[in-house]
């Protein structure tokens, strides 16, 4: 049976570029960068090299990458961090109705624990509006949280806009990149981000290992307490292998980018003309101006997205019914809900995102399996309604 992997979203196969220079680190350069023999020197010397290669990517100086565990680390932390060293200035937040769940489930807890938080709406392309972020800050407006691409739809926010807004008030301003690294063009000093959420295994690197970005100057509070690692910042003993890997992964990331942007978005454009040209009644949610250059975000009318996704991977074919970190759920998403689409139509929603791997042959081979599945679940649907099922 043919296997075609659309999930790129979720996570990523890991480039054998990347397990080659990890390797050495479980077997042969496994010295803990923290101590002092020449084993170790070697370690050390490595971690320095991963974090000027992700520093690279972002445009930012190497000390202001401070690696995690993982996107959600990051996440907490900046939200955590930002909240507890900023406590006396205020107790305000802002961010919006369709981050990730690390994000609000972050400001959930810190909502118990006495701060408020403002969840700004998005428009029905995903979008936040800069002016209503400029009418929710308050003098008690500490942070501002903006997710820079979205998990669901790909949507890419106006981030310069609303770092600038922000600038102007004197506020932290947080943006979780996990979608957005490796897939757009990214400039933290010039785009004003003060802090930045990434994930390796998104750009092809492992699982287990991500990275906050901090503007020099900007403190939070430790979210991790032990040793000194990561400048004091980030107690631990350091994923090594891991953050190799995350290197390597940004420096391909750095120098296929336009590659990387042209393919995945050609494919995802031909994807997205070929299901529309061959079935009926299907919408794409998200913008397609600001977009992801591999997110297809689909509701086929009249079914159900898991009764889709199960006969696709019958035949072969992964994609999601959203974020994986969600999709076990069956509440109705709350992106798509934000986008102000009809609850009947968010159960028949799939995410199709394709990759460095995907070619037109996998499309071609998606899309004809996915027009006999669609009719198949339709036929089914009109019978069990016509009975009264």
């Amino acid at each position: 049976m043919r296997q075609v992997y659309l999930d790129y979203s979720a996570t990523t196969p890991v480039k054998q570029e990347v397990v080659d220079a990890m390797l050495p680190y479980f077997t042969e350069l496994y010295g803990n960068p923290s101590s002092l023999y020449s084993i170790a020197a070697e370690s050390k010397e490595a971690l320095a090299g991963a974090r000027k290669q992700v520093a690279e990517l972002i445009g930012a100086e190497e000390k202001e990458i401070f690696f995690t565990s993982c996107g959600t680390e990051a996440d907490n932390w900046a939200v955590m961090g930002a909240a507890d060293a900023l406590r006396k200035k205020g107790n305000h937040i802002i961010t919006t109705k369709i981050e990730h769940h690390a994000m609000l489930h972050s400001c959930e807890f810190l909502e118990k624990r006495g701060y408020d938080v403002t969840y700004l709406d998005v428009d029905s392309e995903g979008r936040v509006n800069p002016a209503d972020l400029e009418a929710a800050i308050t003098d008690k407006t500490i942070l501002i949280s903006i997710m820079f691409v979205n998990n669901e739809v790909g949507t890419v926010e106006p981030i310069k806009e609303l770092a600038a807004i922000a600038k102007a008030h004197k506020i932290l301003f947080h943006t979780d990149a996990v979608q957005a690294l490796g897939n757009v063009p990214i400039d933290v000093k010039e785009l004003g981000i003060d802090l930045m959420s990434m994930s390796a295994h998104k750009i092809y690197g492992p699982k287990g290992i991500g990275a906050l970005y901090i503007r020099k100057g900007v403190k939070i509070s430790n979210y991790l307490h032990g040793g000194a690692q990561e400048n004091k910042k980030r107690a631990g003993t350091e994923n090594l292998a891991g953050i190799v890997g995350f290197g390597k992964a940004a420096e391909l990331a750095r120098t296929n980018l336009t590659e990387h942007i042209k393919h995945t978005s050609s494919l995802r454009d031909y994807l997205i003309q070929q299901v529309q040209e061959n079935i009926d009644n299907v919408y794409v949610n998200g913008s397609m101006e600001h977009r992801h250059p591999g997110n297809a975000n689909l509701t086929f009318e009249f079914i159900e997205g898991e009764a889709m996704l199960l006969y696709l991977d019958m035949n072969g074919i992964a994609v999601s019914t959203g974020s994986a970190c969600s999709s076990a759920s069956l509440t109705p998403s709350h992106v798509l809900s934000a986008l102000g689409i009809p609850v009947e139509r968010i159960h028949g929603t799939l995410r199709f995102t394709v990759g460095d791997m995907t070619t037109k042959e996998d499309i071609d081979y998606v899309v004809s399996t996915l027009k006999n599945v669609v009719n198949k679940l339709r036929e089914i649907s009109s019978v069990s309604s016509e009975k009264g099922w």
